[in-house]
This record gives C-alpha cells, sequence and structure tokens, in this order.
C-alpha cells in the first residue's frame, strides 16, 4: 500500500521532475537562441505558445488512452487493439484540425495588428511543423508507454509530464526548421 504514500508519490516524480525541467530548459535555450528572429516577426511569438502545445496536449491525451489500456490489461495484444488505433487516429485528427485554428486564428490576429505574414504560408507553417510535432510525440508516447508498463512503471506516472515536455522541445524544433524550410527567417 506504499504506492499512494507521500513518499512513493515523491520517489516517482522526482526523476520525472528532473527529466522535464532538463528538457524545458533545453526548449527555452532554443528560443533564447533565435530570438533576434522572433521579434522580427512578432506574429510568430504569437504562434510559438499555441502551436507547441498542441503536440504535447495531443500527445498527453494518447498517453491517457494508452495508458487506460494497459490498466484494462489491454498490454501485450494493444498493437492489435482497435480501440488504441482509432485512439491514435483521432488524436492526429485533433491535432492537425488544431493546427489548422491555430493557422486561422494568427492570421487574423495578423490582419487586425497589420504584422501578418500570407496565409497560406501560415497555414504550411503550422502543418508541416505541426505534422513534424504530432509524429515524433505521438512515437514518443507510444515508445514511453510501453517501456513504463513493460518495467513496472505506471504509465499514468511518467507519460503525461514526459509528453508534455517533449511536445515543447519537439514543437520549437519544428517551428523554426519549417521556418527555414519555408524561407521566412
Amino acid at each position: 500500500m506504499s504506492y499512494y504514500t507521500v513518499r512513493g508519490i515523491v520517489n516517482r516524480g522526482f526523476p520525472i521532475l528532473f527529466v522535464t525541467s532538463i528538457i524545458g530548459i533545453f526548449s527555452g535555450q532554443i528560443l533564447n537562441i533565435e530570438i533576434e528572429k522572433l521579434v522580427s516577426m512578432p506574429i510568430i511569438l504569437v504562434l510559438i505558445p499555441a502551436l507547441i502545445k498542441i503536440g504535447g496536449d495531443t500527445g498527453s491525451m494518447l498517453g491517457a488512452r494508452l495508458s487506460s489500456s494497459f490498466h484494462m490489461g489491454l498490454g501485450s495484444h494493444l498493437s492489435r487493439n482497435p480501440v488504441v488505433r482509432n485512439s491514435v487516429y483521432a488524436a492526429m485528427i485533433v491535432g492537425l484540425t488544431a493546427c489548422v485554428f491555430v493557422a486561422i486564428t494568427v492570421w487574423i490576429a495578423g490582419l487586425v495588428f497589420d504584422m501578418g505574414i500570407p496565409f497560406t504560408k501560415l497555414l504550411a507553417l503550422c502543418l508541416i511543423a505541426g505534422s513534424f510535432e504530432l509524429l515524433v510525440v505521438f512515437s514518443a508516447t507510444i515508445g514511453i508507454a510501453f517501456a513504463s508498463h513493460r518495467f513496472g512503471v505506471d504509465p499514468d506516472d511518467t507519460v503525461i509530464p514526459l509528453i508534455a515536455t517533449f511536445g515543447d522541445l519537439i514543437g520549437v524544433t519544428g517551428i523554426f526548421a519549417t521556418m527555414h524550410l519555408l524561407n521566412l527567417i
């Protein structure tokens, strides 16, 4: 019964908190390195927080579904489980729809404040960076969930905090890589 004691929670949570802190520092440093380019395009400053949250949030949603599947005893047959497969598809649809919504919202904000970029470039930026982020984050979600379950660690304790922070790192990296690809910076 030591699983739900203060000591048990701290012992399981502290290593995850430490790792997520290190990942968060790397994400912040990537933004810091590119700060001059960001200041020259203020509309991208509006885009970044929303776009990086999409991967972490949908990845966390997928991780919660996978964790529930493990708790229901579907761990060994997870890859053949239509509920899990459909969860991945649904999370991808939600993520890509959110990317389009973010592109539209940021484009409108850019028009209102007269600092926009063409809608097609903004939509391409959101969809390319978002797709990259979703694919990497979903792969990591599945890997972390399976590894946690395999090594006897509750996926509820590991997947969501790690994926939410990892999504920030991959999202920032994906945005800047896509901006270079589209010659925006």
